[in-house]
């Protein structure tokens, strides 16, 4: 094995505990109760996705990100509109079509998960330095873009494996 794969195999016990520690129950449960917030983890996924994307999205962009299928989404937008924290809106391309964006009450309901969030990695990443903030956010981003398109080309067999 080449010195360049060993560094990489190094990595993946690091991504397989940062992996864990994100996705403990816990961690979870206790984020959406400081927030004030009693949702299940697909909810909060699908208000955060909208978030982060900043405009309406089609359901099939939500399932991809989710890396689920419509249907589940739909369920889940479903629930999330009649608790008025979405809503469907006409597609300005599609008329047929609608789009799903936060509502006024999921808009601050997903501001104070985040800021309860965003606050635990301020805490934790306090001691670094700014570039080293910005250099994690850059590197770990391309990495994650990266890794997304060449396993998703591997998972539909369009490339190596290797």
């Amino acid at each position: 094995m080449s010195a360049e794969n060993e560094a990489l195999m190094a990595l993946l016990p690091h991504m397989t505990r940062l992996s864990a520690t994100l996705s403990r129950g816990q961690l979870f449960e206790k984020a959406t109760a400081s927030a004030g917030m009693v949702l299940d983890r697909p909810a909060v996924t699908i208000l955060v996705i909208l978030e982060s994307a900043g405009r309406p999205l089609r359901v099939g962009e939500i399932a991809t990100q989710m890396q689920v299928a419509g249907p589940h989404v739909t369920r889940h937008l479903n629930g999330l509109e009649h608790r008025d924290l979405i809503e469907r809106v006409p597609d300005p391309d599609d008329q047929r079509a609608r789009l799903i964006t936060l509502t006024a009450s999921g808009q601050e309901l997903i501001d104070r998960y985040l800021k309860v969030i965003r606050g635990w990695f301020a805490d934790a990443l306090a001691p670094w330095s700014d570039r080293d903030q910005r250099d994690l956010v850059r590197l770990l981003g391309r990495m994650v873009e990266d890794l997304t398109v060449h396993l998703d080309a591997v998972v539909n067999d369009k490339g190596s494996t290797t």
